[in-house]
């Protein structure tokens, strides 16, 4: 028996369905029901018929992750009132019996931890900053400051899954992919969502893992699945040709492959078998456009002398932020930089300013990268973590020296471009940055405005799977924040 007649009958019942879905009948349907359920064929650009539902600000998105959660009241969120705390007891009517992690919730005590960083304003808009964020302090006039994100994961596994997908549990497609799917790519030589891993230089910082699953497309076809650069070797493995195989033998090659996979699929019917096809197809285009984009011979000294020196060392964060302008200028619809090391549990004054050392420039430099090539205005950079940290210390208490625990009532992060406005600081949060007093801004109302800034009413977005209409945002309400968009 051959192995095509195998997989014939160890075919399954709703892909025998599916199949039939193909003929006349399922036509005759699909034109009946055409209304409810547009047809999900994709075009030649890969654009998702019916999207975007509204006229765009972005065309393109870069999402800075800090994994870890950075801490909002040593950065963002000042409380000078806390001075007059130090090692006083958090009032239980601020925590309200919250729920605690393991770390701390043994602790006989919960001591305030004043920052010991100081804060200025900035800016025409006399946004508030940390010392420890010179760079982006001289764009608080191009960003906009949340400081009432909120969010249910109290654990980093969980909260960055939330963040990315939309759900605590592994399984859903992020951002990236749901971007992808929807508004396909803008240059058929590179992928429409690609992921770097930034190093981080302070080896006592506390590194959370992170694996593939954040930047996979889950339920979607696989081909919208991130595909992640790597800093040394070959930016994505097996790009390169082995020894002895030049590039007519490989397209011999794939061509053979594809006339196989063809009729494996008129066989079987499994959508990926053709997502398959389309990854071989891009991998052979990746051959010529990759190097080329890895190719930073010819960005000028005063590039560099903007996202500083580090951006000469492949894996740090300002390579990837450099990496990432390139991205997005040759078309790529998503890029998502990972950068780990905030988990400050505990040495905070001395781990923080390594971390922010590592991005504060990189940031300033790729807001002001895009700006000055007309980019900005149609690019939305994100940059913030999964959680945000308490005002309490976690263990020991000095007048130098604390950490601080796992907080989801209350974080902050940053917005610019794509149609966000400068110079805002929107939300507020109480004396002790516990909790939300105004403006609050839940996880799932940042993914809805990340896609209605794409185009995309988060609502009508949806992909039928296992009997529902899967959304990012889920099935609990969200909304736009209107308050932030130009």
């Amino acid at each position: 028996m051959s192995i095509f007649d195998e997989s014939v009958l160890a075919e399954t019942r709703r892909q025998f369905f599916a199949q039939g879905a193909r003929g006349i009948g399922g036509m005759a349907l699909a034109s009946l029901l055409s209304e409810a359920a547009p047809a999900r064929t994709e075009k030649v650009s890969g654009v998702l018929p019916g999207l975007p539902h509204f006229p765009p600000k972005a065309k393109r998105v870069i999402y800075l992750h800090m994994v870890g959660a950075p801490p909002q009241h040593d950065l963002f969120d000042y409380k000078p009132g806390m001075n007059d705390w130090f090692d006083k007891d958090l009032p239980e009517s601020i925590r309200k019996g919250q729920r605690l992690t393991t770390m701390t919730s043994g602790q006989s005590r919960f001591p305030i931890a004043p920052t010991v960083f100081k804060f200025a304003q900035h800016g025409k808009s006399g946004t508030w900053l940390s010392e420890l964020l010179p760079h982006t302090a001289k764009m608080v006039d191009d960003i906009t400051v949340i400081r009432s994100m909120h969010t249910e994961a109290i654990n980093h596994e969980p909260a960055i899954t939330f963040i990315q997908t939309g759900s605590m549990l592994a399984g859903k497609p992020c951002i990236g992919s749901w971007t992808a799917y929807g508004l396909g790519s803008m240059n058929e030589d590179l992928p429409s969502f690609v992921v770097l891993n930034a190093t981080h230089s302070n080896s006592k910082a506390n590194v959370q893992a992170i694996s593939a699953r954040l930047w996979s497309a889950g339920f979607l076809s696989a081909k919208y699945s991130g595909v992640a650069l790597r800093s040394g070797g070959d930016p994505v493995l097996y790009i390169n040709n082995p020894d002895g195989v030049d590039q007519k033998v490989r397209r011999r090659m794939l061509d053979s492959l594809s006339e196989l996979n063809q009729i494996q699929y008129q066989k079987v019917g499994d959508p990926e078998t053709q997502s398959r096809i389309a990854q071989f197809e891009m991998a052979y285009r990746m051959q010529t456009s990759v190097p080329d984009l890895t190719d930073l011979s010819k960005e000028t000294e005063a590039t560099y002398k903007m996202y500083g020196e580090d951006a000469k060392k492949g894996g740090t964060f300002a390579y990837s932020c450099l990496m990432a302008r390139r991205l997005a200028e040759r078309g790529v619809r998503f890029v998502q930089i990972y950068h780990r090391g905030w988990d400050v549990h505990g040495q905070l004054p001395e781990i923080l300013p390594s971390q922010c050392k590592d991005v504060d420039q990189a940031c300033w430099a790729l807001v002001q990268d895009l700006k000055q090539r007309g980019m900005l205005d149609d690019t939305l950079v994100i940059f913030g973590g999964e959680f945000g940290r308490t005002i309490y210390s976690q263990g020991k208490l000095t007048a130098t020296s604390y950490g601080r625990d796992h907080h989801p009532r209350a974080f902050s992060l940053w917005l610019a471009g794509g149609g966000i406005k400068g110079g805002l600081v929107h939300g507020e949060t109480d004396e002790f940055s516990y909790n939300i007093v105004k403006d609050a801004v839940h996880v799932r109302d940042l993914q809805a405005t990340l896609l209605n800034q794409l185009g995309i009413d988060h609502n009508r977005f949806t992909y039928k799977y296992q009997g529902l209409d899967q959304k990012l945002t889920g099935v609990e309400p969200a909304s736009v924040v209107r308050g932030i968009l130009g």
